[in-house]
């Protein structure tokens, strides 16, 4: 009984130590204030804004995003585009990680620098247009104009990262 009760009070303490507790009683976890590099550009997390409604920016670390988002697709899809896929898993593969990059392109938009954010939309534009071709031509099960639209789609995001990131993070076939 005496050990549960000290249990029970150690779990109290590192409670007390991770969470504030308002006036209401009601738990809220506290967090450090997230960076906002692209500050002026992007909008309110849901939690700032108090809205639901509408796309929203969740980490506007453009390291992050692409770190998370983008690359482990490009990774994926570097694999499955080596050689022409041999049955349906393959072609199913492919034809999901283009979609993921295409439509992932979308979400570049609202993360547009003020700096050079024509150059930006052109890129990310371009990356989504060629993602959108490698798909349809996935579906196809096209190995050959998978293949080209596939390397268009790399030059669009490296000409974008040789802009913005000072030709850091370039990406091979």
């Amino acid at each position: 009984m005496k050990q549960s009760f000290v249990g029970l009070l150690a779990l109290l303490a590192i409670g007390f130590a991770f969470f504030n507790f308002d006036s209401g009683s009601t738990a809220q976890a506290t967090s450090p204030e997230p960076s906002r590099s692209f500050a002026s550009q992007n909008p309110a997390t849901p939690q700032e804004k108090g809205d639901s409604d509408g796309p929203v920016v969740i980490e506007d670390s453009m390291h992050e995003f692409m770190e998370y988002v983008f690359q482990p697709t490009y990774r994926r899809l570097k694999v499955t585009m080596a050689t022409e896929p041999e049955n349906n898993s393959g072609w199913k593969a492919m034809k999901s990680d283009a979609l993921i990059l295409a439509e992932s392109c979308n979400l570049l938009f609202p993360r547009t620098p003020e700096k050079d954010g024509d150059d930006w939309k052109k890129f990310s534009a371009d990356s989504r247009t060629h993602g959108a071709d490698l798909y349809q031509a996935a579906r196809a099960k096209d190995f050959d104009k998978a293949t080209g639209a596939y390397k268009m789609m790399l030059n669009s995001c490296n000409a974008c990262h040789r802009q913005f990131e000072n030709g850091k993070h370039i990406l091979k076939p």
